[in-house]
Parts: structure tokens; sequence; C-alpha cells
């Protein structure tokens, strides 16, 4: 064996041992080969912080030759800089220039290289000051390319990519390569291609062994399938810091109807998690303390500021949950009597609606305004399980038959059991799961679906209240997001808000509830005085925009027939107003 290989060889040991080699310059062998093969190594290595450099070498070569060849070439190099730094002004996002500043400085950049590089074709390499212009302007340019952040992060993705074989050697998924890499705000995400057997199983598996590997820290990796579902192909998310380690506060809705996308919050790459709720019914699903409730408020404060909704809810809570949104709730059921008239009527509703289109020969509800979208929001699922057994035939009709005509349930629970969701359709019906963090593995599958705790939608990982994943037909990865937080005083100044602004049920609707309701109220005994004072004490107490059917219903626990009987009465003796259509108030001479 040459001395030359026994060099080379010794220095490679030491370079795996984290030594660096000796070069050593003998003027008997061919020592200097290894300088030359380790000063290229080092040019190529630290590519990305000398290319001010290579760029100015470049320049100065490319000057010189065509000065010499082709001078008359100059105003051609200059509109070609010209286009060149219009084009990446314009339209840089297209590779990869994401920020405004970034375009600005790369088209700079290019219009200085052209116009110094058509003045030197044109002058030559002597003309002063065109060499100190070079030096100082390559000087002065060359910061912010060494100071950019999102630069020195590919930098550092760069060499863990080149170091993967050896990762991957000692993690197990020895043959695995990567193929391309995105630095964003948060950190990075890499396109990896499997050995011939390996699976995303195998991969899902090795998720500690690769953080260790990548000296991240606990819960910094993210496996998922990538995009074309290709089963010898993966996508590794690593982050550098975690978006979600404090509470994010809700910025306001993200929407003014609802045939909008509704933010929930951001994922971990900064983008919105949004998804569609018309003609979808949703599952939200965590264990106690898991920020189910705050995702409920984000919801809330979404669908109270749009106005082609009419907003249903059931709280057997006593409404603890959802009485602070009570002015934006059309009717609130807080008992398990109120609940099981509710969703009769959301029943009524939908058959009502669907008799309508065919008269109009329509195929869908479209909400406007006018003809609004019905949302039923249901709190703790598996407390009307329990309370209200025999409500079960009408969530499941719900289920199957409303998303035609606007009809949506939206149920929340900590376990969907099948005994929670009842034995009929209703969980199955559900397009758009959210689930926060369960305590079980199985749970997982409880919520969002039977297989998708092997697929990856680790909810038993989730680390903070207000973490969910979302599975949406648009979201059919899973991902990390954190809920907006919504505290008691945005809650009320929301509610407060919007309440002006809620739409009332449709004409359609409306009739078919009076309709069915008319036997029921014709035998309905006269309230005792007792609860017509409390009417009358409520609506004394009224502020002077009035209060909502919902409001007066669960104060005075009358039914609904009932209430509207006794406000038509109080309203035709001049002793209650009716501010606004379902909001009422005591006339001003009876204060």
């Amino acid at each position: 064996m040459s001395r030359t290989r026994q060099m080379r060889r010794h220095a490679q040991k030491m370079r795996r041992n984290g030594l660096q080699p000796m070069v050593i310059v003998d003027s008997d062998g061919p020592f200097p080969d290894v300088a030359g093969v380790l000063v290229a190594r080092a040019l190529w290595r630290y590519r990305s912080e000398l290319a001010p450099v290579y760029l100015v070498c470049v320049l100065l070569a490319g000057g010189v030759v065509l000065h010499f060849a082709r001078p008359g070439w100059w105003p051609w190099v200059l509109g070609v800089a010209t286009v060149a730094a219009w084009a990446l002004a314009m339209f840089g996002e297209r590779v990869g220039l994401a920020q405004r500043m970034e375009r600005v400085y790369a088209a700079v950049v290019v219009m200085g290289a052209g116009g110094w590089l058509a003045a030197v074709t044109a002058l030559g390499i002597a003309f002063s000051p065109l060499p100190r212009v070079l030096v100082l302007g390559g000087a002065l340019l060359a910061v912010p390319w060494w100071a950019h952040r999102r630069r020195r992060a590919k930098v550092r993705v760069d060499r863990r990519l080149a170091a993967w074989p050896e990762i991957a050697r000692s993690v197990g998924l020895n043959g695995s390569r990567p193929q391309s890499a995105v630095v964003d705000v948060w950190g990075w995400r890499a396109r990896f291609a499997l050995a011939r057997g390996q699976t995303l199983q195998d991969v899902l598996g090795k998720v500690p062994a690769i953080e260790s590997a990548l000296g991240t820290f606990r819960g910094a990796v993210r496996v998922s399938p990538t995009r074309d579902d290709k089963a010898n192909r993966f996508e590794l998310r690593v982050l550098d810091t975690d978006p979600h380690a404090g509470a994010i506060p809700w910025p306001g809705p993200s929407v003014s109807s609802i045939t909008e996308p509704i933010d929930l919050g951001p994922f971990e790459d900064a983008t919105s998690a949004r998804v569609l709720l018309l003609r979808r019914h949703g599952l939200i699903g965590g264990v106690a303390g898991s920020g189910k409730s705050g995702g409920i408020n984000v919801l809330m404060g979404n669908l109270s500021a749009c106005r082609d909704v009419v907003i249903w809810a059931i709280d057997l809570k006593r409404g603890m949950e959802l009485q602070p949104w009570a002015s934006c709730i059309d009717r609130l059921a807080t008992t398990p009597e109120q609940a099981r008239v509710m969703l009769r009527d959301a029943v009524t509703v939908l058959e009502a609606r669907a008799d309508w289109l065919v008269a109009h020969g329509r195929r869908v509800w479209d909400p406007t305004p006018e003809l609004p979208a019905l949302v039923i929001v249901v709190d703790e699922y598996a407390e009307l399980a329990d309370d209200a057994p025999d409500a079960a035939t009408d969530t499941d009709s719900i289920a199957r038959r409303g998303r035609a005509v606007a009809v949506t349930l939206i149920a929340a629970t900590q376990r969907p059991t099948q005994k929670a969701m009842g034995k009929g359709a209703v969980r199955s019906q559900m397009d758009v799961r959210v689930s926060f963090r369960v305590r079980e593995r199985k749970d997982v599958d409880l919520i969002l679906g039977q297989g998708m705790l092997n697929a990856g939608w680790h909810a038993h990982t989730l680390n903070a209240p207000g973490k969910f994943l979302l599975s949406a037909p648009e979201h059919d990865t899973p991902r990390r997001a954190r809920a907006y937080l919504l505290d008691d005083a945005t809650v009320t100044l929301t509610a407060e808000r919007h309440a002006n602004v809620r739409p009332a049920l449709d004409e359609v609707s409306s009739r078919a509830l009076d309709v069915s309701h008319t036997a029921p109220v014709a035998a309905t005994p006269i309230p005792d005085d007792h609860t017509d004072d409390v009417l009358r004490r409520v609506l004394d107490e009224a502020p002077d925009e009035g209060l909502p059917i919902a409001h007066l219903l669960m104060l005075t626990d009358m039914s609904r027939p009932t209430l509207y009987r006794r406000l038509a009465e109080l309203v035709k003796a001049g002793q209650a107003v009716q501010v606004k259509r379902g909001r009422y108030k005591a006339s001003d001479h009876d204060r």
C-alpha cells in the first residue's frame, strides 16, 4: 500500500473520531496532495459562507474575458441584469424568496453585479475605480448574506443531511437517503426515500433515536407520509424552537360566513389550521384539561361573527361552558328535557327545509342571512346520551340527513365510545375530527377513526393544553396545531359585539316549528303566578337592547311555545316591547 493511501486512511479515521488530521509536507513523497484535498473539501463545505467571495472571483474573471473577447456586448449584459433584477423583485417568491426584503436584496445584488460586469466589459478591469468598487461593493453586499438567519439555518440543515448516511446506520434505517429540504420559520422539513423493505411504520418507531442522533430537544421530530402517499417515502419535520410553547391569543374572527373555512389555530409551521364546517358534522374529543373548552370557544367566536348561521347549543352542565355566549345563541338547552325538545325541533327544521328544496327544485340549502344555516353545538355529548337516551334517534337523523339542508351537528366529548355516541351512525358521519390530548393510545382511534394511531396520529403525545390534531378531507396528514386562547374578558366582549348581528331562524323553519308546536301550545297550562313573576322581573331588568329568547328560556324555565305566548300577551297589554326580532324588554313606562 502506498504512503499516500495510508495517510488518507489515517486522516479519514481521525475525522471519524472527531480529530483534525495534521498535514505533513515531505519532500520525499506526495503528501502535499492531502493538503490539497483538505482545502478543496473546506472550500466545498463552506461554500455558503464563501459565496460572496466566489461571486467576486467569477465577476472578475468574466469581466476580463468579456473585455478582451466581446467588449461590444456591454449593453446586452446590462439589459439581461436589469430584466433579471426586475423578475426577482416581482416574482422572487417562486424561487424561494418568500420575504420582500429577500427579493429586494436579490434584485440589488443582481443589478449591482450586472452593472459592474457591463462597465468592465466596456472599459476594462484597469479602469479606475472599478477594482475598488468590486471589493467594497462585494464586502458591503456580503454582510446581509452572512447575517441572514435562513441562510445560516439552511447551511446547518445541509450539513445534517450530509451526515444522514451515518445517522441512518446508527438508528437502523440504513439505505434511506434525503431528497430535498426546506427551511421555514420554526425549523426545517425534508423528504426522504426509504430503502427496499422499509416502511413508514419503521421510521415512526425510530423517532426517539432520530431525535438523539440529530441532537434536538425531546418531541422536536415529526414523521408523516409524503403528499403523494408513496410507501417508500416519508417527510421528516424538525423543530428548532417550539412555536406552541406558550398560549396564543385569539386574533379575532377569521370568517364572516359559514361558507368560509374557520381558523382554529396555527400549525407548527405557522400556517393556519383552517377547516370548513358547512355541510360537515364535527367531533371534538380530549380528556379534561386538554383544552377542549378553549377549542369550543374559538369555534363559538367565529360562528358568532357569521351572519348566515343560527346557533343552537346544548350544555347539560347547567350552561357553565356556553352560558357566556348566550346572547349569540338562539336556543340554549341546559336540561335533558330542553335538549330533547331542541333536537326534535332540529329534525322538524331539516324536514321542512328538505320539502322546501324539493318544491323549489333545489338540491342544497345555500346559507344567506335570510336563509341561515343551523349549527347545533353539544358540549359533553356523553351527558346527553346518559340523561336523554331517547334523543339518540334525533341526533342520528340529523347526522344522516342534515348536510344538504345545512343543519350541522358539532359534538364535544371526552371519549366518543359507542355507548357515549349512541347506537346510531352519529360518529361515522363526522367528517371533521379534532383531537386534543388523550390519556390512552386506543382513544386516538375512538376520536379520529380506526387505524389513525398506526398511521401516525399520536394525540396521546400532545404535551400542553390547547394542542390538537385536525383530521378533515383537506387535512389528511398528522400535523400538530394549537388552539387560540380566549380569556373570559375576550369571550364577553366578543359576545356583546356580535349579539346585535345575529340572524333569526328563516321563515321556512319558523313556520314548521309553529305548526309542530300548535297542539302542545293548546294543551299547555297557563303558567303559575311565580313563573309569570319571574318573566316580568327578567324583562324589567333587561338592558335597552333587550334579552334574547335563549336567555329568557333559561331564566324562566318555560317551554318555548309558552314563552312566546306569554310574551305576545305582555306586548299586547303594553307591558313589554319587542326591541327587534328575538329580543324583548319591559316597556319604558313600567320601569
